[in-house]
Formats: structure tokens, C-alpha cells, sequence
């Protein structure tokens, strides 16, 4: 038996392992681990500020190593490692450049509301790592099989982060309706995988567009209804009409710096596997997909546009705006081509950045236990903090897509994308919908450019007749993380003068913002840059 087994493991040959094609993904995953060890093998665990910063030393080294990814791309082309299940090309370098800038602003927003809410710990900051290092993995799969691996390391992780703040029961009750649609959607995922294998012999993604190229396929059910099953365990990923039910209840239930991380990195992990996917794979059978997707994306982009009109709770209107920007880069999937993907990669990072910058605006503006998040609360923000509120004005007239920004850029390409390939009524139909979406956005903003209520207007009485009152601002202390200037309340009784308050902003949020904007206006202008780099990021075909 002994020399069975010897001359099995003499015969056994492993894959070779290209490290650079998957750095960044060792990287994060690599600094989840760092930070539960320190934890575990110490006597109090990592306090908030030191998973901060090792979660943003992690950021900005997968960051680095995506750089230096991109350079051996364009220096020796792309290539397929590791037993063909990873590719290293432009497409999975500019996925990784997205999510690694996510994490990066996530963790200095998530620092101050760590420290707010009372939640210790390196849990947080660990388990946001390793749901970025599935979207990560999503974007360079090359196979089925691994991009169902990737999408439940993101998923899994981001059903834990959804229910972290203790103090929301909403928090709980949204964690338990993504884990539940969750598991079903990968159910229904898997099952397309299985079924395109019986159509195809492989989930290996060339040797799937080798086969559908080489051969004809003259009973093609299995392959539809594998098709089918795929899109719909995407659409949940990417909260694709009608499956985006959970999205709402999500958004507004988890808490605010990880629900600006997961409208960012879940969306680029699902888009970049479902562009690899369709465009690169089963582009010979487009004829049969396009068609759902032209539904998903009308579909997406209406309703996303028209039901957010009619929502109160800040952070429920942006989920709705997130299933319109699911839509628009749904027009870069319909275009089917190399114009298509570049634009809806640009669109990805833009997204990202502005969706991750607009939170961290809705993160501070939250009230303890992440709670008043009403646009009544945001009324008169101008007055009391115009740069807070400058900063959010320009982040909400990004995405409605005002000249000048990354989103009056990213919706010109996906909508150019799309008519280049004659899907007119597609186009006007995204360009109503942008009309309609810009509404609610605009509605934000004069709220916070509105004035408030007359300052002798009574505030409510504690019952003996006494109004109560506001403390003066204090000063800046030394030593404090908040930004000068902000307000702070002292011995402040439970009043509802919300149109007066003012918000503290930490440092590290207020760097985020400032990034954010910085990042969506200079890129506005000067486009250049950005537009090369999402144009040479191509799928690998072969």
C-alpha cells in the first residue's frame, strides 16, 4: 500500500503557481489573517485604530500590487496561470485597482463609526478584507467553479457585516434576508454551472467559448436553461430587477460604511465576472442572452429611477439609485463588445468611488445606533456645514450624471456603447431614467440648501413648560479625532431638533470625502487618464 501511494504522489503534478496573478488577493486575504492572529494571540483584542491601520496598509499594498500587475500586462501580455483557472490580464487589473480603492476608503470611514457605535474589535476591518478578496477573485476567475468560490467568500463575509451593529434590530432582521435570498440565489448559480457543463464539457471558460465555437449545437435547452440560471444567480449580485428585493431592506438595515462597501465592491466583483462570463464565453450565442438582458436592463433601470422618488429614508433612496446604476452598466453587457466593457469598467470604478464617498457623508450624519437617516435631517446641512454638505451636493450630482464629473462621463460611454451597436430605444429609455433619477437626487440637495425652521421656534419641552436648550459649540481640543470647526453637543437632552444639529466628522472620514470628491471632479475634468486605462483593460478571448 505504501508503494501504491508513493507512486501516486511521484505521478501527481501540481499546477504552477504564478504568485504576481493572484498578489492581491493573497494580500487581503493575507491581512484578514494578520489581523484575527494579533488578535487572538494577544490578551485584548486589536483595538479599533490598529485594524484601521493595518486594514489600510493592506488596501494600499494590493494597490500596489495591482500596479505592478498592470505593468507585466503591458509589458509581457496577458496570460493564464495556475491550471487555467486565473487569468492576469488588463480586465482583472482593473477590478483589482477598483476593490483595492474601496477597501482603502471603507476602512477610513468605517474608523469613526466603529469608534461611535461601540463596536471593538478586529472583526469588522478582517471580515471586509476577505469580502473584497472574493470580489477580487471573481474579477480574474477563469473558470465557473472559481467564480462561485469567490462570490461566497464575498457574500458570506458581507452576511456577517450586514448584522454587526447590535444596536440596530433592523441590522439583524436584513442579515437574515440577505442570508436567506443569498443562498438561494447560489443554489440557482450552481446550477447553471452544472447545467453548462452538461451542455459544454467544461467550466472552464475559453475551453466553454472553444467548444461553442467549434461546434453547432442543434439542441441547445440544457445551454439556455444554464444561461438562464446564471443570469439570475448575477442578477441578485448585481440587484438586477426583479431580483433586487433584498436590496432596500439591506441597505437600509446594515450598517452605513458597509453598505456604501457593499453597493461598491459586491457590484464590481458580479459585474466583472458576468462581463467574463457572457462577453468572453458564450459571445457565439449572444442572440440568445442579449435579449434577457435588454429586459433586465429596462427593467433595472425604471424601476430603480421610478420607486426611489417615493422614498423618505435617505439610505433606502440610494439602494434604488444603485439598482438605476446597475442598469446603466447592464447597457456595457448589452453592447457585447470591447467598447461595451471599457465602458462599463469605467463606470464601475466611478461608481465606486462616489457611492463609497456619498456614505461616508451618510455615516457621519447618522445619529447614534446609526439611526435618522430621514431627509428631513439633512435640511438646512448647508447652513450649519457647507462643506459638508458641498461635498455631498457634488457626490449626489455625480451620479445624476451633472458635466464636469465621472458620471456625466461613465453614462455618456455605456449609453454611446450601446447605441453603436443600434440600441436606440435602449439609450433614450437609460436617458429618461437618468432624467427621473435626477430628480430625487436634486431633491436631496435643496433640502440641504433649504432653510430651516425660524429660530424662535420653540423646541420641544421636557413637560414643565422648559425649552430646552442647545450648548455652544466647543472648541477644538488637542488630541481629538474630530475635524475643527464641528459641532459638538454637551449634556444635550433627548431633543428633535434635527434641522439644527450639527455632525462631528473624524479626520479619517473627512480625508475619504475628500478623496472621494477630489477623485470624481478632477477625473471629470481631466478624463484622459482614466478613460486609457478602462479602454486598454480588454478581456482575454482566447
Amino acid at each position: 500500500m505504501g508503494a501504491v501511494t508513493a507512486a501516486a504522489a511521484a505521478h501527481l503534478q501540481l499546477p504552477h503557481i504564478d504568485y504576481l496573478s493572484i498578489l492581491p488577493v493573497l494580500i487581503m486575504m493575507g491581512g484578514a489573517v494578520l489581523v484575527v492572529a494579533v488578535s487572538s494571540m494577544t490578551r485584548r483584542a486589536m483595538g479599533t485604530g490598529a485594524s484601521t491601520a493595518v486594514s489600510l496598509v493592506t488596501g494600499i499594498a494590493a494597490l500596489v500590487a495591482a500596479l505592478f500587475q498592470w505593468d507585466s500586462v503591458a509589458t509581457h501580455g496577458a496570460k493564464v496561470t495556475i491550471a487555467g483557472a486565473v487569468v492576469l490580464d488588463g480586465f482583472s487589473v482593473f477590478i483589482q485597482v477598483t476593490v483595492a480603492v474601496a477597501v482603502v476608503l471603507t476602512a477610513l470611514v468605517a474608523d469613526g463609526y466603529l469608534k461611535r457605535e461601540g463596536i471593538d474589535g478586529p472583526e469588522f476591518q478582517a471580515l471586509a478584507l476577505l469580502s473584497a478578496s472574493g470580489a477580487m477573485v471573481m474579477g480574474s476567475a477563469n473558470d465557473l467553479i472559481v467564480i462561485f468560490l469567490g462570490l461566497e467568500i464575498l457574500s458570506i463575509a458581507l452576511y456577517v457585516l450586514t448584522a454587526m451593529n447590535f444596536k440596530r434590530a433592523e441590522s439583524g432582521e436584513a442579515a437574515l434576508k440577505y442570508f436567506v435570498l443569498g443562498g438561494f440565489s447560489s443554489a440557482v448559480f450552481v446550477y447553471g454551472i452544472a447545467l453548462t457543463y452538461g451542455a459544454t464539457g467544461s467550466t472552464n471558460l475559453p475551453e466553454i467559448a472553444d467548444y461553442l465555437a467549434r461546434n453547432v449545437v442543434t439542441s441547445n435547452g440544457v445551454l439556455l436553461a444554464g444561461l438562464a440560471l446564471l443570469l439570475v444567480g448575477f442578477g441578485f449580485k448585481v440587484a438586477a430587477v426583479p431580483f433586487h428585493m433584498w436590496s432596500p431592506d439591506v441597505y437600509q438595515g446594515a450598517p452605513s460604511p458597509i453598505t456604501g462597501f457593499m453597493a461598491a465592491v459586491a457590484k464590481a466583483g458580479a459585474f466583472a465576472a458576468v462581463l467574463r462570463v457572457f462577453v468572453s464565453s458564450f459571445a457565439t450565442v449572444r442572440t440568445d442572452w442579449q435579449p434577457v438582458v435588454t429586459g433586465l436592463a429596462v427593467l433595472t433601470l425604471l424601476v430603480g429611477a421610478i420607486v426611489a422618488l417615493s422614498q423618505r429614508d435617505v439610505k433606502r433612496m440610494l439602494a434604488y439609485s444603485s439598482i438605476n446604476h446597475a442598469g446603466f452598466i447592464l447597457l456595457g453587457l448589452e453592447a457585447a463588445d470591447p467598447r461595451g466593457v471599457a465602458a462599463s469598467l469605467y463606470y464601475l470604478f466611478a461608481y465606486t468611488v462616489m457611492v463609497v464617498g456619498t456614505f461616508a457623508v451618510v455615516t457621519v450624519m447618522a445619529k447614534d445606533g446609526d439611526n435618522g437617516h430621514d431627509i428631513e435631517d439633512y435640511r438646512g446641512l448647508a447652513r450649519r456645514q457647507p462643506v459638508l454638505a458641498l461635498s455631498l451636493a457634488v457626490l449626489l450630482l455625480a451620479q445624476a450624471g451633472a458635466p464636469f464629473t465621472t458620471g456625466f462621463l461613465a453614462k455618456l460611454q455605456v449609453v454611446s456603447s450601446v447605441v453603436a451597436v443600434h440600441g436606440y430605444v435602449l439609450a433614450v429609455i437609460a436617458m429618461v431614467s437618468a432624467a427621473v433619477a435626477a430628480f430625487f437626487y436634486l431633491r436631496l440637495a435643496v433640502v440641504m440648501y433649504s432653510p430651516t425652521g425660524s429660530v424662535a421656534d420653540p423646541l420641544p419641552s421636557d413637560g414643565a413648560g422648559d425649552t430646552a436648550e442647545v450648548t455652544e459649540l466647543l472648541p477644538f481640543e488637542r488630541g481629538s479625532d474630530q475635524v475643527p470647526g464641528l459641532a459638538v453637543l454637551t449634556d444635550a437632552p433627548p431633543i428633535e431638533a434635527v434641522a439644527e444639529r450639527r455632525v462631528a466628522v473624524p479626520r479619517l472620514t473627512a480625508l475619504a470625502i475628500a478623496v472621494s470628491v477630489a477623485v470624481t471632479v478632477v477625473f471629470g475634468v481631466v478624463p484622459a487618464p482614466l478613460i486609457d486605462f478602462a479602454h486598454k483593460a480588454t478581456l482575454l478571448f482566447h
